[in-house]
């Protein structure tokens, strides 16, 4: 564990890896109080998968892990901004932080939507908050542990990984007829980029390879570096 430390919390159905790379677009008016504030500190966030079973003052709460998202590409296009982020380190959540005011659907805060679907500017939600609120920010923030990646593979693993992964690009290299000299030139390259003998090797073939919400969850939870590996090998073959 390499320490303690408070994140604000971008909290969606969607899980992040370390090394992964991202974008996202940003509109609620939590979320832009956020990246004003992430921007302006020159700060990373915290990407949690949500858990709607379990409520902050009417928001979804946060899963368990989440990853540390760091900014590299800001742009802004009328109301909406979109972020380019990559995953940097796991953490785990020790405490939420509740957000100030609760959602628009909330009865309270009912006079704020005139009309639907249409978001009040920020002032004037921030005129909602109490002043004796401890907490003055719409978003979520969590007091988190960071966790050491200890995903180390051994020779026999990387070579599995490697020759498993090569069959996996080489079918849906084939399936859209890529030229075989091309396709084998674009395999070598991307197996090079993709696959190293270090911490980030298991997480960078499981952005690559895996989608599903719950199971790419279920690789960011682990701390065995064997049951990550085990996870990855196991559905590169349902792939191939």
């Amino acid at each position: 564990m390499t320490g303690k430390d408070t994140l604000p919390l971008f909290v969606l159905p969607m899980v992040l890896l370390p090394g992964e790379i991202q974008q996202l677009r940003i509109f609620e008016p939590r979320y832009r109080q956020m990246l004003d504030d992430c921007l302006l500190d020159g700060k990373s966030f915290g990407l949690v998968c949500d858990d709607n079973e379990e409520k902050i003052n009417g928001w979804n709460g946060p899963k368990e892990f989440g990853c540390e998202a760091e900014i590299i590409h800001h742009e802004t296009m009328g109301s909406n901004h979109f972020v380019e982020i990559i995953g940097t380190r796991k953490f785990k959540i020790k405490q939420v932080i509740e957000p100030a005011l609760p959602p628009f659907s909330d009865p309270s805060m009912s006079e704020l939507m005139p009309e639907v679907g249409i978001y009040p500017d920020l002032d004037t939600i921030l005129e909602k908050i109490p002043e004796d609120s401890e907490y003055q920010k719409l978003y979520l923030a969590a007091e988190v542990d960071f966790q050491e990646n200890e995903n180390q593979i051994s020779d026999e693993q990387l070579e599995e990984l490697t020759s498993a992964l090569k069959s996996v690009i080489k079918t849906i290299g084939n399936n859209i007829n890529i030229d075989q000299d091309i396709l084998d030139e674009w395999v070598e390259s991307r197996i090079e980029m993709i696959v190293k003998k270090n911490e980030d090797t298991l997480y960078s073939i499981a952005a690559m390879t895996i989608s599903g919400l719950e199971q790419k969850y279920d690789i960011l939870s682990k701390s065995n570096s064997d049951e990550i590996y085990e996870e990855i090998m196991t559905n590169l073959t349902k792939i191939v």
